[in-house]
C-alpha cells in the first residue's frame, strides 16, 4: 500500500493555461519526488486593455511518500 499526499500550487503563465500547468509541476517538482498526477482544479486570467494578459492555474498535485 502507499501513502499519497496532495499538495495545492498555484501558477501563472502569459501563454496559456497549459503552460501554467507545467510551471505548476514543475515548481512542485524542486520540493518534491513521486509526483503521481496533477488536477486542475480552478483556472482564471487577468484581462488589461480588453486582452488576456496572464492565464492562472490552481493545481492538486498528487505525489507517494515513501
Amino acid at each position: 500500500m502507499a501513502v499519497m499526499k496532495v499538495i495545492e500550487v498555484m501558477a501563472n503563465s502569459d501563454k496559456s493555461w497549459e503552460d501554467a500547468t507545467k510551471k505548476a509541476v514543475a515548481h512542485a517538482s524542486n520540493s518534491v519526488n513521486h509526483i503521481k498526477s496533477a488536477f486542475v482544479q480552478s483556472q482564471s486570467v487577468v484581462v488589461k486593455d480588453n486582452e488576456i494578459d496572464e492565464f492562472r492555474v490552481t493545481v492538486k498535485i498528487t505525489f507517494e511518500v515513501k
